[in-house]
């Protein structure tokens, strides 16, 4: 019900292969510099979570073109802190495009009144809160980026730069980051800290499925801790 990608035609797959080809050593501003440019049938666009690693992303795409639209799930379940971020950044970046989605509230009154599916079910409580509201978000653009990276580790740790996603192109400009080129790039652009950072948190979805990450452990180590659950459902299947 909630799958995100169909799969992709020859033609797309090779043109997401070679342009992965051209750009996979590539600095990130500059596959930025060069993929917001590059034509794309409905346009692109970027997918942050106002994250605590996402202002890297933003800064980049708002000093080559800050009318890129940005496309924040708001599910309804995550922290007051991660709102006034966005909001924060938006402000501090100068983004002028940045669109708000929300589960369908049909969906949400059909398996969730009470706010309590993620207890249970927490597939298909990202299903309904995330990946559903990605693909209306998404409907119509022929690529977008995101922020993930290699070091992440589990599914992220060979990502391509460029990859054929369904229907659309998938750019990763950050795969090749590593924490300290993350921690350093917040220094040298003298970015804002997500407000949870300093309290423990590395990475940060909805409140109920996150938890403080100890020193040693993978940065993304507090999402569905215990669980055996690594990512929310918005990036697979690809193809």
């Amino acid at each position: 019900m909630f799958d995100l990608a169909t799969p992709s035609d020859a033609r797309l797959t090779e043109r997401a292969r070679a342009l992965d080809a051209r750009l996979s050593q590539a600095a990130p501003h500059k596959v930025l510099e060069n993929l917001l440019a590059e034509r794309f049938d409905g346009g692109i666009a970027a997918v942050s979570s106002f994250g605590t690693e996402s202002a890297v992303l933003l800064n980049m795409i708002a000093e080559i073109d800050p009318k890129t639209p940005i496309l924040f799930l708001d599910t309804g379940m995550l922290f007051p802190e991660t709102l006034a971020y966005r909001d924060e950044l938006q402000d501090k970046l100068g983004l002028t495009d940045i669109r708000v989605f929300a589960p369908d509230p049909a969906d949400h009154a059909r398996l969730d009144a009470e706010d309590m599916l993620w207890s249970t079910n927490m597939d298909a409580c990202c299903g309904y809160r995330k990946v559903a509201p990605l693909g209306r978000a998404l409907d119509g653009f022929g690529a977008w980026i995101n922020g993930r990276k290699r070091y992440h580790g589990e599914s992220r740790t060979d990502l391509p730069v460029v990859e054929a996603d369904g229907p659309r192109i998938k750019i990763n400009p950050l795969a090749n980051f590593g924490a300290q080129d993350i921690q350093a790039y917040f220094v040298e652009h003298h970015l804002p800290l997500h407000p949870l950072q300093k309290l423990g948190f590395s990475s940060i979805g909805c409140m109920p499925c996150t938890s403080r990450t100890e020193a040693g452990e993978n940065v993304r180590a507090g999402r569905w801790r215990g669980t055996g659950k690594t990512e929310c459902g918005i990036h697979f299947p690809t193809s």
